[in-house]
């Protein structure tokens, strides 16, 4: 099965390459904009706790909505290929990423933060030199959570034509031949586990940096 599937694709590598090639943009500009987008808003959620309840739980409740779903409703607005694709990676990448960042600043130990005011820090300073620091491994583990979200996910864009790896999956599915799906389902779990591991080993470094401060 598996020589079957490197001869298929080796025998197809340009159109494995260029199927690879979408699936990361597509999976790492999901996890850019949500990152853009939850994370200024997890630091402001955070210092709102009438609000943050409310914003938690709309958000949260994306995460029990399909994979699958949210790309298909996409669709009647946007159309089908890369464009949906992305809108619906990135709202599958937002709960995790704006969860964890709430939960990272708001768990920061008051103590300190009011120590570093003391030192005569304005709010700005105490964000960045403080807040920040602290916070992060937190955070970092939001996006890793998102990562493993999306680049698996990713693989359904090929049913609303977005491309990616999931192309090789859906055509070995409808020709029944396990073969070319291996050649898609592999990559994708190489390209999930790899984001994990680089990200787990940013959180650890961060983890330890912050130790140290």
């Amino acid at each position: 099965m598996l020589h079957a599937a490197l001869q298929y694709a080796l025998a197809n590598q340009a159109a494995f390459w260029h199927a690879a090639g979408v699936h990361v943009r597509l999976s790492v500009a999901a996890l850019a904009i949500g990152c853009l987008l939850c994370v200024p808003l997890g630091v402001y959620v955070a210092r709102r706790r009438l609000l943050a309840p409310q914003v938690l739980a709309v958000v949260g409740g994306l995460r029990v909505v399909p994979s699958l779903a949210i790309l298909f409703l996409a669709v009647p607005y946007l159309g089908l290929g890369f464009l949906p694709a992305l809108v619906a990676l990135t709202i599958l990448a937002c709960p995790p990423v704006l969860i964890n960042t709430e939960a990272a600043f708001r768990g920061v130990d008051p103590a300190v933060v009011e120590a570093a005011r003391g030192m005569g820090m304005d709010a700005r300073q105490v964000l960045w030199r403080v807040e920040v620091p602290l916070a992060t491994p937190v955070v970092v583990a939001g996006v890793r959570t998102a990562a493993v979200d999306v680049f698996a996910s990713a693989t359904l864009a090929a049913f609303i034509g977005g491309g990616g790896l999931g192309d090789f999956i859906a055509r070995g599915f409808a020709l029944f031949d396990p073969a070319i799906m291996l050649v898609g389902a592999i990559p994708v779990a190489v390209l999930t586990l790899g984001a994990e591991a680089v990200l787990a080993g940013v959180q650890r470094l961060l983890e330890r940096r912050a130790q140290a401060a």
